[in-house]
């Protein structure tokens, strides 16, 4: 379930030295204990100059200037067999813990698409640990991207709080902005989110935590779920070598499928039930997109 935000949102550019600079100190507060790794200002700055977008978030229930999220990227390449194209790597989301759970990633995600797309880009990119399941949930099953790219270590050793210890292991994940698949993502007229129960009666392949893959066809089993831990920060915490074990076995399970033209379509993320549940659905072939 969401929060609602605690009072009046905005969301629009930031542009200006002191809008780059807030966003800088808004960094520190959500991803504590690493100044290495905060973009200054400046750079953020050079970016948006370059064509990069820094979109914020503001709660105006008293003071219009109180940024509480952001979302930054800035243009890149990707190579075809007819040459490099433009794509935006959109780089950090971040919304301040309290005013997390209440839509603002997603507000501040329909930003950039919107941006992305006047600017004429066709693909936007980024990277997340695919075991956090609240992010998956967002980047796969509300916005509609697809993935069939692991990155193993893909930062190396990180420092802040939240990555220290931890194999920096990505998903990076595709965006196809002018498709009809976000589209009706991003539609006021969402979808029906489908359930596990859905998949069962369907009788698809449902993969159990940490259970190995069993023999299958893509051709005889076009659709794979595959559990994950639903709270990983909090298993990391209280048990790191089992938190690494689960990291060790989805890279395995992750490479496998992407190798045999598997595709991320689809999170199914369920909180209010008993137990609560986190699986990513896989799709065979290019034809999902």
């Amino acid at each position: 379930m969401q929060n609602s935000p605690k009072g009046p949102l905005s969301i629009r550019m930031l542009e200006t030295p002191t809008e780059m600079e807030a966003v800088e100190d808004l960094e520190r507060l959500i991803w504590p204990g690493s100044e290495t790794d905060v973009i200054p200002s400046h750079l953020l700055l050079a970016a948006v100059h370059g064509g990069g977008l820094v979109i914020g978030a503001f709660d105006e229930t008293t003071d219009p200037t109180l940024l509480v999220g952001f979302v930054f990227g800035f243009p890149g390449l990707y190579y075809t067999p007819d040459g490099p194209r433009i794509k935006h790597c959109s780089h950090q989301l971040g919304v301040l813990p309290e005013y997390r759970n209440s839509g603002i990633g997603f507000r501040l995600k329909r930003a950039q698409w919107q941006m992305v797309r006047h600017q004429g880009i066709d693909r936007i990119t980024w990277t997340f640990d695919p075991l956090l399941s609240r992010n998956a949930h967002l980047n796969i099953a509300r916005l509609g991207t697809v993935c069939n790219s692991y990155l193993r270590n893909f930062y190396g050793e990180m420092r802040d709080g939240m990555n220290q210890g931890w194999p920096s292991d990505r998903f990076e994940v595709d965006w196809w902005v002018n498709s009809r698949r976000v589209e009706h993502r991003l539609s006021i007229h969402a979808r029906r989110r489908l359930q596990l129960v859905d998949f069962q009666e369907a009788e698809t392949l449902i993969v159990r935590a940490l259970s190995p893959l069993p023999d299958f066809s893509p051709q005889e089993n076009p659709l794979i779920v595959l559990e994950i831990p639903v709270d990983i920060l909090e298993m990391k915490a209280r048990d790191p070598v089992l938190a690494n074990t689960w990291r060790l076995y989805t890279r395995s399970v992750f490479e496998a499928l992407f190798s045999q033209a598997y595709l991320v379509t689809d999170f199914i993320y369920t909180t209010s039930q008993d137990p609560p549940g986190s699986y990513y659905v896989l799709s065979y072939g290019e034809a999902t997109l």
